[in-house]
């Protein structure tokens, strides 16, 4: 890795961000996959500080919260009776908060599907954003959740009554089209306001599923029906570092005409995957 040019290291961490397996940027670039490995590793601890530092004290007014699910080494049906209690192979999912009017992710958490990690996941969102004290019910953050059980603990433990939370559930059947993997067709929408003073019509998590769609895009690892998926735990959360912070400083949102740092008054430019590892430290 330490033999990689500046150049060579932009380039790789780029067409990383950019969908392509640690193989094709290998059969690309002609570099070794354990080097890119390593520098990808490196570069995914520095940006998660990065952005840990960064994302502090912001105003933000709807979280959508959703998970994306993939896998580790193996599926969940694949695991043998002496690996059901490891928590870093099987399923993993990663939790993802996405404010609704600057697209800005504030906040990831990846593991196992339980009440411990939406916790942390929400413990750690409290921390990044603006609340209102208690006693000022006003200009309360929204946040809009699915219907995981485990929410509404969560939200109360991080946020107690400083958030107006609420939740949307959606049905699906199955597509009619034959073959396996057909995508289902929504069948309908219940909300619940588990807040006082929240609207229905305000509680939404769509933008934040449609996010998923550009996390299966543009990570390999998430991709379904490929060979991108992750073999170690510490892979996957090295890449989606690197996909969160290139997202929100570099990727220019189409709907908003800026990307999402720049929605969110956290920089005045759109950066270049350059200046993004300079301001890290990986460069």
């Amino acid at each position: 890795m330490n033999a990689l040019s500046r150049d060579e290291q932009v380039a790789v961490l780029h067409q990383l961000v950019e969908g392509s397996s640690l193989r094709s940027v290998t059969r690309l670039t002609g570099i070794h996959r354990t080097t890119i490995m390593k520098l990808m590793l490196r570069a995914g601890r520095l940006l998660r500080e990065f952005l840990n530092a960064q994302m502090l004290n912001l105003e933000l007014t709807h979280l959508e919260c959703d998970e994306i699910w993939t896998f580790v080494r193996k599926k969940q049906g694949r695991l043998k009776p002496e690996e059901q209690d490891d928590t870093e192979i099987g399923d993993q999912y990663l939790y993802v908060a996405l404010d609704q009017k600057t697209k800005l992710v504030p906040s990831f958490t990846i593991g196992k599907r339980n009440r411990e990690n939406t916790e942390a996941f929400m413990l750690d969102l409290a921390t990044r954003i603006v609340t209102p004290p208690i006693l000022h019910p006003t200009n309360r953050p929204r946040i809009s959740t699915d219907g995981w059980g485990s929410y509404p603990g969560a939200v109360d433990l991080a946020f107690a009554n400083t958030v107006r939370h609420g939740i949307v559930v959606k049905s699906y059947a199955e597509n009619p089209q034959p073959g396996r993997y057909g995508p289902p067709i929504m069948t309908g929408e219940s909300r619940q306001a588990l807040s006082s003073g929240l609207n229905l019509n305000e509680i939404c998590t769509n933008h934040c599923e449609r996010h998923n769609l550009s996390i299966r895009t543009f990570m390999r690892r998430f991709t379904r029906l490929a060979l991108g998926f992750s073999k170690k735990l510490e892979n996957l959360a090295a890449a989606t570092a690197l996909y969160v912070a290139h997202y929100n400083y570099c990727r220019w949102h189409g709907s908003l005409k800026m990307t999402p740092a720049m929605a969110a008054k956290l920089t005045g430019h759109p950066w270049t995957m350059e200046e993004l590892l300079n301001e890290a430290g990986v460069l």
